[in-house]
């Protein structure tokens, strides 16, 4: 059953994610506010599921990622968290960087495919980077120019950063909490 609800929160928080780009009409249709509010439950229904799921689903190994491949992870995860942070401030990064948010969850996602082997996770991570990738073509497409943030400096990528180091360290605080030490000895 845990594959089953994992698979479907994927569907769910990917297919709200992408409604407004595949279906533009309909999604129009439901108006400005009905329709975020509408695609606000969708996405958090979806991602209740993955947790669910996740949590649930039956470990079933793939593969035994190396120990050193941790350190590794971690440095990408931070990165993730950092671009982030860099989607609302705007350092010398997010002036080159178009599309921060989807950056930051490849990182995040590349990174937990490097260390966790199961078919739960090679499922929930490997949705998740294929999200990304889908969703920076359908955007490109959508929207071939980008305007380049203004008023960009080392300074707001410094921030940025301890932006993203802080919630780093709040998510590997909760990971622990979970039973899931997310550092090597």
């Amino acid at each position: 059953m845990g594959y089953l609800l994992l698979i479907l929160g994927i569907v769910l928080f990917v297919g709200a994610h992408w409604y407004k780009r595949l279906s533009p009409a309909r999604r129009a249709a439901m108006g400005e506010a009905k329709g975020k509010g509408i695609m606000a439950v969708v996405m958090l229904v979806g991602l209740v599921l993955m947790v669910i799921g996740y949590r649930n689903a039956g470990f079933v190994n793939v593969w035994v990622p190396p120990a050193f491949m941790t350190h590794i992870a971690n440095l990408l995860v931070l990165i993730g968290f950092w671009f982030f942070a860099l989607s609302s401030i705007p350092g010398t990064m997010a002036a080159k960087v178009r599309h921060k948010q989807l950056t930051g969850v490849k990182a995040w996602a590349v990174g937990h495919l490097l260390v966790n082997g199961d078919l739960a996770s090679i499922i929930l991570f490997g949705a998740m980077l294929a999200w990304a990738v889908v969703s920076v073509i359908l955007i490109n497409k959508a929207q071939p120019t980008w305007e380049r943030p203004a008023n960009a400096s080392l300074a707001k990528d410094a921030l940025a950063f301890v932006v993203g180091l802080v919630l780093y360290g709040a998510v590997a605080w909760v990971h622990t909490w979970l039973g899931y030490y997310p550092f090597p000895m």
